[in-house]
């Protein structure tokens, strides 16, 4: 591994350690589900499907950690700052991708399970957590984290409050088949568990034998969620990771960083190729990848042609917004140091202005804009980036 690949993830564990001993800012905030980030009311659409339950990391955690004593959370400005109920805990300026893909699907914006209660239930419920992995021991150095198999426990304890509301096992069963499930696990496992200094793993796995664990573990994971009544899967694969600016400030040309990105190629390969080996073992159940990886790296390789009405991607033409191109992909929109990367969004920074234009929001995320464009783009693509169907060719079956 080059230098810069072998610490770039310890400026994760340097930004935690500044941000406790300089400033450690909790809001409080009222969460104002179901309304977009642009304050205009939400798109009537018809639901496709019942409910929508989330899955993952910070990239669409929605305030699952504001509560908890962690380093990783995202509950003050500017975070939020276009989303009309302000910050909430969102790791984005606004919209994550799952906010944008429930609204394609005709469903309020889902609450996060920490404050998740009654009929809020009814149409999903979100369990990602921020710095969380596929592994249990990824992220500690944030400290508090739900692990992928601790959201998974928090989804069984769900399943009661939802079979008294539909009134019996079978109505929940129904419902449950039916729903989509969106899962988005695997960045922090190699962010902040594998590329971390103070982390042995590195030392006891290569590349690939590391990828062969984490998807071994994911496949047990995501049985277990198929055990509990899930049938419908969406799998979010790991995006270019090399690319964000915390990784980029390693180089003093501000370059990718392709070891980084090809340590990742053989994770994404085995959970493509477990798709393929889920369906074919579980009875009823429908996988499938999303490739992040390929999506992100067209943005970040024809910028510009994200541009107005519409871009094209593979022969097909997905409606965007009436902004140009991005003009900045190299560095954070809020951040510190170089390609404002070095350390992420500090509470009550100044943040960029022209937003719309960058890919990124902070050292680690994406913009709104992007998460919006990926949704879209997975919600209706082609097989090379929605394997084998898409989000909207899954919901109707």
């Amino acid at each position: 591994m080059a230098n810069g690949a072998s610490c770039a993830s310890s400026f994760t564990f340097t930004f935690a350690l500044f941000f406790f001993l300089v400033v450690v800012v909790w809001m409080p905030c009222a969460i104002v589900e179901g309304q977009p980030a642009d304050g205009q009311s939400s798109r009537a659409r018809q639901e496709m499907v019942p409910a929508l339950f989330v899955f993952g990391d910070s990239l669409i955690d929605n305030g699952n950690n504001n509560n908890l004593p962690s380093f990783a959370k995202a509950n003050y400005y500017p975070y939020g700052i276009d989303f009309r109920a302000g910050p909430t805990g969102r790791f984005s300026n606004g919209y994550t991708m799952v906010d944008e893909i429930a609204e394609l699907l005709g469903l309020p914006l889902v609450p996060p399970f920490s404050e998740a209660s009654g009929s809020d239930v009814l149409h999903g419920v979100n369990y990602a957590s921020a710095a969380a992995g596929i592994l249990d021991i990824t992220g500690r150095n944030f400290m508090g984290r739900i692990p992928f198999n601790q959201q998974i426990q928090n989804f069984q304890s769900t399943l009661d409050s939802i079979t008294t509301q539909l009134g019996g096992v079978d109505r929940l069963s129904q419902s449950i088949g039916r729903s989509i499930f969106f899962v988005g696990m695997g960045s922090n496992d190699y962010l902040n568990n594998y590329l971390m200094p103070n982390y042995v793993t590195r030392n006891q796995y290569t590349g690939q034998q590391f990828a062969s664990l984490l998807v071994d573990e994911y496949s047990r994971q995501l049985t277990t969620l198929y055990n509990l009544g899930a049938r419908k899967f969406v799998l979010a694969g790991v995006g270019i990771l090399g690319c964000i600016p915390s990784i980029l400030a390693q180089s003093l040309n501000s370059s990718c960083d392709l070891e980084v990105n090809r340590l990742v190629f053989p994770f994404n390969a085995n959970a493509r190729a477990m798709v393929d080996g889920l369906n074919a073992d579980l009875p009823g159940a429908r996988f499938i990848f999303l490739d992040v990886f390929s999506m992100f790296n067209h943005v970040l390789s024809n910028p510009t042609s994200y541009d107005y009405f519409s871009m094209a991607f593979d022969g097909m033409m997905w409606v965007v917004d009436d902004t140009p191109g991005f003009s900045v992909v190299d560095r954070g929109c809020c951040g510190v140091g170089r390609n404002a990367g070095q350390l992420t969004c500090l509470p009550f920074q100044t943040p960029c202005s022209g937003r719309e234009s960058y890919v990124f929001w902070d050292a680690f995320h994406p913009t709104e804009r992007i998460n919006i464009l990926l949704a879209r783009m997975s919600f209706t693509g082609p097989a090379s980036i929605a394997y084998p169907i898409n989000i909207q060719q899954l919901a109707f079956l």
